[in-house]
C-alpha cells in the first residue's frame, strides 16, 4: 500500500497540487488543513482546492472528514471548514474523531484561531488496517510545551487501544527530539528512522523541521519511506510504501 501524508495548507497550489495528486497513484491519503463547504463550493474553489476536488484528483472513493474549526465566508450562512481528513481506495469499516484539546468552534477573530480545536481521526478499512490522522498542537517551537505533551498523551491513549496494524500520519508539529514525541514511542517513527531533517518546502517558514510524520506499528513491514521535493504545498510530501 501506498500512504502519502501531507498537510494541503488549504490547497493555496492549486495547479500544482492538483496535477501532483493526478500524477501519482496512493492507497491512502492523509491530510491536514483541506478544506471544504456545504454550499458555494464552486466559489471556494476560485481560492483553494477542495476536498471534493482532491478526490476527484486522486481517484480515491472512500473518505472520512474531521473538522477543526469552521468561518463565516462568502455570507453569514456559509461556513468553510477546516480539517483533517482520509481518502482511501479501500472501503472504510470504522471511522472515529475524537476531540483532544478544546472544542469547536467558529473563527471569527485571531485569538479564536489559537484557541481552535485539535482533533485524531481514525478509520479503520475493510483490510484491517488502522489509518490515524492528526494535526497536533502548536507552538512557535518545534519542541512544544507542557500542553503539547498533554494532548499527544491523549492521542497516544486512543492509538494505543487499536487492534491490528497501524499507519499514523501528521503534521505534528513538533519534531521527533520534543518531549510530547515519547508518548508515541510504542510506534517506529519513519521521519526519525530514514534521517529526515527538514519536512517544510520553504514557502511559508525558513529554516528546517522535520514536524511532520508516518508512524507505524510492529504489524506494518516498511518497503520504503521518502520526502517528496514536489512544491505543492508549505509542507513537503512524505510517502510510505507498506505491506500488511
Amino acid at each position: 500500500m501506498r500512504i502519502l501524508q501531507l498537510n494541503v495548507w488549504t490547497g493555496r497550489i492549486k495547479g500544482a497540487l492538483l496535477e501532483f495528486l493526478n500524477s501519482n497513484d496512493f492507497d491512502v491519503i492523509c491530510m491536514q488543513e483541506a478544506v471544504w463547504i456545504k454550499d458555494k463550493q464552486k466559489e471556494l474553489e476560485n481560492f483553494f482546492v477542495t476536498v471534493d476536488q482532491i478526490k476527484e484528483a486522486s481517484g480515491l472513493k472512500h473518505e472520512s472528514r474531521s473538522s477543526n474549526w469552521g468561518m463565516r465566508i462568502f455570507s453569514e450562512d456559509n461556513i468553510m471548514e477546516q480539517g483533517n481528513v482520509i481518502l482511501s481506495k479501500s472501503e472504510i469499516a470504522e471511522e472515529r474523531n475524537a476531540l483532544v484539546h478544546n472544542e469547536y468552534g467558529i473563527v471569527e477573530s485571531v485569538q479564536d484561531f489559537y484557541e481552535h480545536a485539535y482533533t485524531l481521526q481514525v478509520a479503520k478499512l475493510k483490510n484491517g488496517l488502522n489509518v490515524v490522522n492528526h494535526h497536533g498542537y502548536w507552538k512557535p517551537t518545534p519542541r512544544g510545551d507542557e500542553t503539547t505533551v498533554k494532548v499527544m498523551r491523549k492521542v497516544a491513549n486512543i492509538v494505543k487501544s487499536l487492534d491490528g496494524p497501524i499507519v499514523m500520519c501528521g503534521d505534528f508539529n513538533i519534531i521527533h527530539e520534543a518531549p510530547a514525541m515519547r508518548e508515541l514511542d510504542f510506534l517506529r517513527d519513519l521521519t526519525y528512522e530514514y534521517g529526515i531533517d527538514n519536512t517544510l518546502s520553504g514557502l511559508k517558514f525558513n529554516g528546517k523541521v522535520a514536524c511532520d510524520h508516518i508512524l507505524v506499528n510492529d504489524a506494518v513491514q516498511v518497503e520504503d519511506f521518502r520526502v517528496l521535493d514536489d512544491i505543492v504545498s508549505d509542507h513537503k510530501a512524505l510517502v510510505a510504501e507498506i505491506v500488511i
